[in-house]
């Protein structure tokens, strides 16, 4: 199943499969560990929604909701 970093929920795991943001911004991704093929779990999701935060490669970091938006993720085969 494809969905997008936003749609997934707190604590699923699943694969990075694209990024599809702007150049400047997929790049400075790419340089934090956030490649395909990469296991991604949201740990937690501010009050509000925005920003989410993300256990990739075993540390933490936080995206924007739209940038997450833009990160395509598959959970099937994740585990």
């Amino acid at each position: 199943m494809k969905a997008s970093l936003v749609d997934l929920p707190l604590g699923q795991q699943a694969k990075i499969v694209s990024i599809d943001c702007e150049r400047r911004l997929s790049r400075r991704l790419m340089e934090m560990g956030v490649l395909p093929g990469t296991p991604v779990r949201v740990t937690r999701v501010a009050p509000l929604g925005d920003p989410i935060e993300l256990r990739v490669r075993n540390y933490s970091l936080s995206v924007r909701r739209a940038d997450a938006s833009k990160i395509a993720v598959s959970t099937e085969g994740a585990a």
